[in-house]
Order: C-alpha cells, then sequence, then structure tokens
C-alpha cells in the first residue's frame, strides 16, 4: 500500500466517480490500424479488475474519449463500466452531463487522462491523475501522477489509492485470502 499525502488522502477519500480517457491511459496510447480500417487495442487485466474491485467499494466509473471504437465499447461492457461517452470532442459538456447523469459533486470525481484535451476536466475535478507519459503540461495540472505506465497498471494503481483512502482496499484484499 502507499503512503498517502494528506492533501492525496483528503481528496481521494471523497470520490464517488471515477472517470477515464482511454487512449493513453487504458491502453499504451499506440493505435493499432488494420489494412481494413479496425482499430485495435490492448488492455491490461489489472486495471479491469482494479475497475471491478473500486465498483464493488461503491464507487462509479465513466469514460469520456475522443475516440468511437469498437473495442472499446467491448471493454466497457465487460468491465460493467455505466457510463461512457465515445467520440467526444469537448470533454467540459460531457464532463458537466456526466456528472449530472451520476449525481454527483466535481470535488467527488477523478480523473485520469494524458493529454491536454483532458484538461477540460481535470482542472474541474476534484482529484486530476496523470500517467508518466503525459504531456509536460498535463502533468503540471495533475494532484497525483501515477508510478505505473499507461495501459500497463495505472488506471490499477489509482483504483487502489481511492479504495486505500477510502478504507475497503484491505478488507476487499482480505477477501481473496480467506
Amino acid at each position: 500500500m502507499q503512503t498517502l499525502t494528506p492533501e492525496l488522502q483528503a481528496r481521494a477519500e471523497k470520490i464517488k466517480l471515477l472517470i477515464l480517457d482511454v487512449d493513453g491511459v487504458l491502453t499504451d496510447g499506440r493505435i493499432y490500424i488494420r489494412d481494413n480500417g479496425e482499430e485495435v487495442k490492448s488492455f491490461h487485466t489489472l486495471d479491469g479488475h482494479g475497475l471491478k474491485m473500486l465498483q464493488a467499494s461503491g464507487v462509479q466509473t465513466a469514460i469520456i474519449t475522443g475516440r468511437d471504437a469498437p473495442s472499446v465499447g467491448l471493454r466497457v461492457k465487460q468491465l460493467g463500466i455505466a457510463h461512457y461517452f465515445k467520440g467526444i470532442h469537448d470533454k467540459r459538456a460531457a464532463y458537466a452531463e456526466l456528472r449530472a447523469q451520476a449525481g454527483v459533486e466535481a470535488h467527488e470525481c477523478a480523473f485520469v487522462g494524458d493529454d491536454v484535451v483532458d484538461l477540460p476536466v481535470m482542472v474541474r475535478c476534484g482529484l486530476p491523475v496523470a500517467v508518466p507519459e503525459a504531456h509536460w503540461f498535463t502533468q503540471q495540472h495533475a494532484a497525483y501522477i501515477t508510478r505505473r505506465p499507461a495501459g500497463k497498471g495505472a488506471v490499477r494503481e489509482v483504483c487502489d489509492l481511492i479504495m486505500q483512502a477510502q478504507g475497503t482496499l484491505e478488507p476487499a484484499l482480505q477477501e481473496y485470502v480467506k
């Protein structure tokens, strides 16, 4: 488990909704395109299970992404992510709509992003998070930068951090060793 600073603890313990970008957060940022135009993405199982554990702890999950790839829609269904905004060019407007749908205040939202297009949400949420590969300007607006890389456990790290701050991580982990 991590040692959380008092500020990070205070921010994370209030989170009721975790919002994610996809490319460069849930994936390593590379986009593979087959000759037929089909996009292929790679997702990490650590991130997927972390999202399921976070949901089981009572925190809602959402995605706001600028792209519209069928593989992401499939992953959203597999993980039971309740709110999915795809093909979004104005993340600020989507964020406002999402908060209304989810019934949460800005300070109760966390967002994980990697590029400047994510900043309209990051600067308005309670816990803005960036991945290590994020653009330097995006990192400047993050309250936390993950140690794990994008597409390789960064989202799991954020899920664990939120659950740790809320006191739900240790009990959830203990269920696996009973």
